[in-house]
């Protein structure tokens, strides 16, 4: 039997779909329009920055987001950090997003146009993170390190430039001091904030707080809060700096040896000069490399070509030279010596490499470790070619350069590259400070 078709159930769906979508686009668009515009009161006294509430309204979470890019002498890196603050509470890191690229924005020096690309490749990883509700909110800030503080001012000057080009053509929130170059001293305050703040100093007044060391490429750092008057009295011009954070006001011994960095003091010990090839192409000869030991290495994009010295003990001459280097250029206090510290970057990377500590795990060594391992290495050095030539020289600096700073032989210090799986860079503390500083700046305001 044919079947009859049915006109009038026809006609009713032709007049009540398009007023279903229309009242659900009506609906839609009034959501839309709502959660905009709750979105400018979404900025917390504390943060500076977008939240949304999570859970009951007695017990929501203020969540909020900082973008800080790192520039250093051999990449670029970005962090994206989540942060979720309990009412009257210190704020937590809840969630960490990283990525790098190669080469630092340094090797653009002469191509600045070039630099371009990876800042917005970076920038992307940024806009797949954050949540679109929270871009405008999101404070956007690189700063760069020892790499582009080396480079001639006018040079360094325009790559910063095109980078905020970059960064104003984004949808983040970004202010006129969102790129800079950072004085070595704001690098180690910055480093101590993420540390303490991982570890929880930072939550209330009478926490004992932990120093930090960091030893880059280009510089190294040494900060601490000082509980000594003498240390205060006796600190040279240039090593306290006052810190604001959370109403508190912390006096802090921190100090950066532009040029003491890793790579820099390899460059000094070798004898040659930060920025210039060697004079008429010479060889560098040292007596810290293995004898007979011949070949190049690139440092700041110039190619040394260096050598051993014909014969003779390593440890005893090379001592002696990075002694001459060390000589009358760092400041000891004495009170460093009795503060717990954390040591970060090629202080890790060397106590891994020769098994002092776990290569993924981290862990707690000595100076006389350093000390132990600097003095084997330089003997067995020249029957391990798969070894780094600078291993010897490498561990004689580290351990010369933490007596310089007065710890003694038995001084633990805590190698790690994270705490509760937080990356302890100055990164965190750098971008802490400043979401905390923009809200000091609105309540003035």
């Amino acid at each position: 039997m044919r079947k009859i078709p049915n006109h009038g159930t026809l006609r009713m769906t032709k007049v009540v779909y398009p007023l279903g979508l229309c009242v659900g686009l009506f609906i839609y668009v009034a959501y839309i329009k709502w959660h905009r515009a709750s979105a400018p009161q979404a900025f917390s006294s504390i943060t500076g920055a977008a939240h949304v509430s999570a859970g009951s309204a007695t017990h929501a979470h203020e969540v909020f987001y900082g973008i800080m890019f790192d520039a250093g002498s051999t990449g670029t890196r970005v962090h994206v950090f989540q942060f979720a603050r309990p009412p009257g509470e210190t704020p937590t890191l809840t969630h960490e997003t990283f990525r790098a690229l190669k080469p630092g924005l340094s090797a653009y020096a002469d191509d600045v146009e070039k630099s371009a690309q990876g800042i917005q490749e970076l920038l992307d990883v940024a806009k797949q993170d954050i949540p679109f509700d929270f871009w405008k909110a999101t404070p956007l800030v690189l700063k760069a390190t020892a790499g582009l503080r080396l480079l001639p001012g006018e040079k360094a000057q325009k790559l910063l430039q095109k980078v905020k080009e970059v960064f104003k053509a984004s949808p983040f929130l970004v202010g006129d001091d969102c790129v800079s170059i950072m004085n070595g001293t704001d690098e180690g305050v910055s480093a101590w904030i993420t540390i303490n703040f991982l570890t929880g100093s930072l939550r209330g007044p009478g926490r004992s707080s932990v120093g930090m060391l960091d030893l880059g490429g280009g510089s190294t750092q040494i900060t601490f809060l000082p509980r000594a008057q003498g240390t205060l009295e006796a600190s040279p011009p240039g090593h306290l700096t006052s810190l604001q954070m959370f109403n508190r006001t912390y006096r802090l011994y921190s100090h950066s040896y532009l040029g003491l960095g890793l790579m820099s003091a390899r460059l000094a010990i070798l004898g040659g000069v930060e920025g210039r090839p060697a004079k008429d192409g010479k060889e560098l000869v040292s007596p810290c490399l293995s004898p007979g030991f011949r070949g190049e290495w690139e440092h700041a994009e110039i190619t040394y070509r260096i050598s051993g010295q014909k014969s003779g003990r390593l440890h005893e001459p090379c001592a002696s030279r990075v002694s001459e280097v060390l000589r009358n250029k760092v400041h000891r206090a004495e009170e460093a010596g009795h503060v717990d510290f954390y040591a970060f970057s090629y202080y890790y990377d060397l106590a891994a490499s020769v098994g002092l500590i776990d290569a993924e795990k981290g862990g707690s060594v000595t100076v006389e470790d350093f000390e132990m391992a600097a003095k084997y290495m330089c003997r067995t050095l020249g029957a391990q070619p798969h070894r780094s030539p600078f291993l010897c020289m490498d561990l004689i600096y580290v351990s010369l350069l933490l007596r310089e700073f007065g710890f003694p032989g038995d001084k633990v210090l805590k190698l790690t590259r994270k705490i509760d799986n937080v990356e302890t860079s100055w990164a965190l503390g750098a971008i802490f400070h400043y979401i905390d500083t923009l809200n000091r700046r609105k309540s003035i305001a």
